[in-house]
Parts: C-alpha cells; structure tokens; sequence
C-alpha cells in the first residue's frame, strides 16, 4: 500500500503499543499526542534492560518511554534528560566509583525515588503509575510484568547482562543466541492481558524497537505471544529498519548474527505467528510486494513530535483500514 491519508476518525477505543528502547519511546510519543481521550493508549514496555547499580533499580526503556511522554528526554542523544549534568559521575569517578553506566544528575532522581518506592512495598507498575500522575503523562504505562526478567545476551565470549553487553562492551561481541532470564515465570502485568482479551481494542502496535532486545521480552512472558494471535484488533508492526540499516542501536548486527535478514522480510518473519500488517520506510517501498502482509510505506524516520505524531496517525489510519476490510486478513475477521 502506498503512503496515503486516510480519512478516518480519530479512534475510540484503546489502543495497545509495545515498546522498549528510542525508537519505541519517540513512536509512544507520537501516539499519546494524538489520541483523544486521557487513558486511551496503553503502552507496555519492555523491562529486560532493568539491572540493580549502585544499589539502584535502574529501568531504562520506561525512563525513555517516560521521559518522551513527559517533554523531558533529550532530543539529541536520544536518551536520558534533557539539560543534563553530570557532577554526580565525575564525583564518583574521582573516588574510584562505577562510571561505565552514566547517570545524570536530574536522571539518578527517578532511580533514587523509584528504589526507595520498591523497597516500601510499591510494585513497579504502582511506581511507574505515580511518576506518570506526577509528570502529567495521560496515557496509561505499564511495565510488561511487576517480576524481575533479565535478558542475557549470549555471546562467543559467554553470557552477558544486557548492560554488560550493550553499555559495558559496546555491543562488540559477536552475539549467538538471547535468553530472558525469569520471564517463564514472570506474569504479564494484568492490565496488559485484559488488553489483549478486549473486543472492542482498536489496535496493537508494536513500536520500531529492537525486536531481540526490546519486543521479544515482552512476548516471552506466558501467555503473552498466544494472546496476540487471539487479539481480534489488527496487530501492526512498525519496522525499525529503514534500508537495511536500523535508526539507533544494534538491531542490524544483532539479525545478521542471528541470521535473519536484514530487511522487512526479516522483520516480517520475526513476527509472523501473530502480526496482520507492516508499516515499512518509503526507502524500502520495493520490499512491499515480496512481502507475506500487507505493507503500510510511508516515511518512518522520526526527527521531531510532528514526525511521531504523523507516522502513529499514518498507522492507526492503516490499522482502521484493515479492521473495515476483513479479506485482508483471517485473523482481522475471525481471530487466529
């Protein structure tokens, strides 16, 4: 399908994003800003990435998510707070401290909080409740499960903690394999499954995230991966590859290791068991006719709000569209 505008009405009911990491985070941005209705995006993110440092919980892709949805992230590093210091991390550094993991000073307040929340007794999902009240976030964010996962990345040099791998080494070592530590018995945070068990659900979007690193977590989680083949709302990915190249952070290496092609139909065959459509870069139009569903082209790059805004009202056009043409997909019309 070629880029269009769709003439569409802005959506009524709940929509489901899955996110993790920048790509997620600016496309999350996106559709809160466009959605009517406080309460009516829900996004799940991925807490793979969480670890304990410096006596800290540490939630990566919620504090992107969070601080996108806020106006607070920076812009251009594409992580953490915006104006920024680091006073704390030179301190540190001067006495001998852990630095490879830099947390800026306006940053280490939402670990400092958060930890101190835990320990009273709070869930992750309460936690993350209350920073949303605070900072004014409408939409309702939820951790993909109150328990602790861990992804392990294995490696030709052994198992690594995510951080390991990803700040520590620089995602340098060759990867052969993912392992999500505890998330067979990690249970899916209840509002995520009373999402997916909604009828009247009015799309899944899993956002341009890294599919090993950020998405794959969340559909570990038992029960999750089989309730988004049931979902009867339409479930559209958004690819993080734009030619063959991912935006930000090491999808494309991690596939080609893997062996999966870098491409939509990489992308595609990753998600095949439960996804109805793809929304893939103009850059990539050629790859729309090989591909095994239908295909959204449309610009997928995402420098700016007006950027995020348009792709998520693009894909929720694109979403509406396949639930009012049920031949497009068995699933759509029937549930897989």
């Amino acid at each position: 399908m070629a880029d269009t505008t769709f003439t569409h009405s802005p959506p009524t009911g709940r929509v489901l994003a899955l996110c993790g990491g920048v790509g997620g985070a600016k496309l999350a941005r996106g559709l809160n800003a466009i959605l009517p209705n406080p309460g009516q995006l829900v996004l799940a993110v991925n807490t793979g990435d969480d670890f304990e440092h410096l006596g800290l919980t540490i939630c990566p892709d919620l504090d992107s998510v969070l601080y996108g949805l806020a106006g607070k992230n920076d812009e251009e590093r594409g992580w953490g707070r915006a104006n920024e210091t680091w006073h704390c991390m030179e301190a540190l550094k001067e006495i001998g401290g852990a630095d490879w993991f830099a947390l800026g000073d306006r940053d280490l307040a939402i670990h400092i909080e958060r930890s101190h929340l835990l320990r009273s007794g709070l869930t992750l999902g309460q936690v993350t409740a209350r920073f949303c009240e605070q900072l004014g976030v409408p939409a309702q964010m939820i951790p993909m499960t109150n328990d602790p996962v861990r992804t392990i990345v294995k490696t030709e040099e052994g198992d690594l903690a995510f951080q390991d791998y990803f700040v520590r080494r620089r995602t340098e070592p060759k990867v052969t394999g993912i392992k999500y530590a505890g998330a067979d018995v990690a249970r899916p945070h209840p509002v995520l499954m009373d999402c997916l068990a909604d009828d009247t659900l009015e799309a899944v979007i899993i956002c341009p995230s890294n599919p090993q690193l950020s998405i794959d977590p969340i559909l570990a989680l038992p029960g999750v991966r089989q309730a988004l083949r049931d979902v009867r709302a339409p479930v559209i990915v958004v690819s993080p590859l734009i030619g063959g190249r991912a935006v930000k952070g090491p999808a494309a290496k991690i596939m080609a290791e893997l062996q999966i092609s870098v491409d939509s139909s990489g992308i595609a065959q990753t998600y095949l068991d439960l996804l109805d459509a793809l929304v893939i870069d103009s850059e990539d139009a050629a790859d729309a006719r090989h591909l095994p569903v239908p295909a959204l082209v449309t610009p997928t790059l995402m420098r700016s709000l007006e950027d995020s805004a348009r792709l998520a009202s693009r894909t929720l056009a694109f979403a509406q569209s396949l639930r009012q043409d049920a031949s497009t997909s068995s699933h759509v019309a029937a549930g897989r």
